[in-house]
């Protein structure tokens, strides 16, 4: 499977897939420490687990194997695909999130969590546009992992798509053309504004308002393009 090295520490909370792996999506644990993530992945009656848990100091956990479905996305849609636990692996990237002192991801954890990443989206043959964080899939429930985390970085590798940033043009769409356009991207837009704010995290993170403007109509149009234009 992969040379990288991990601590096994074996959840019960898997099933089998119904769907080939084409996804991969990315958590913050969203706990006070690694330490209460992991036994909480690893409790039978927490009912949620993740393939791989990456901690702040660099260390890897495997806790379902890839070829299992594990329990990290909950009730989510993205691109037409409603079972993503079947069609993804899950990464909990450990942080403490919003609730709990959210913070800037450190060097030492980017640092084993790009080549897992690079392992897994080589072996699978998972796009750039399949590479999403649990808000883009589940945009009305949740946030992580949230505007620090450095798609940038990601996005420079070939592992994430860019934020565009060359050549944008406002194409003037209606707030409901706008939404159009958000779910042929493939976001969930039952819920317009939670919608508008994920995606807004995801590629505008410095202003998050879950207002429709130019700036976001521009990046949109240009991520719809068949080649994306920006910072890689």
């Amino acid at each position: 499977m992969t040379d990288i090295p991990m601590i096994e520490t074996p959840s019960p909370n898997y099933d089998e897939r119904s769907l080939p792996i084409t996804m991969l999506v990315l958590h913050y644990t969203g706990m006070p420490d690694a330490a209460s993530a992991i036994n909480w992945l690893a409790n039978a009656e927490s009912k949620v687990s993740a393939h791989y848990v990456v901690t702040e100091d660099g260390q890897i956990i495997r806790m379902v194997a890839e070829d299992k479905r594990a329990w990290h996305a909950g009730r989510s849609h993205w691109r037409g695909i409603d079972d993503v636990n079947s069609a993804s692996i899950g990464i909990e990237i450990v942080n403490p999130g919003h609730e709990w002192g959210y913070r800037p991801f450190p060097e030492a954890q980017m640092g084993s969590l790009i080549p897992l990443v690079h392992d897994i989206v080589q072996r699978h043959r998972i796009t750039r546009g399949n590479i999403v964080g649990h808000s883009d899939i589940a945009p009305a429930r949740k946030q992580d992992p949230g505007e620090l985390f450095p798609w940038g970085q990601l996005a420079r590798l070939r592992l994430a798509l860019p934020r565009p940033t060359k050549n944008l043009m406002d194409p003037h769409w209606t707030d409901s053309g706008f939404m159009l356009a958000l779910e042929r991207f493939g976001y969930d837009i039952a819920e317009p504004e939670p919608a508008v704010v994920a995606f807004q995290r995801r590629f505008r993170p410095e202003l998050i308002d879950g207002i429709i403007d130019g700036e976001c109509r521009a990046i949109l149009l240009a991520l719809l393009l068949p080649k994306p234009i920006g910072d890689d």
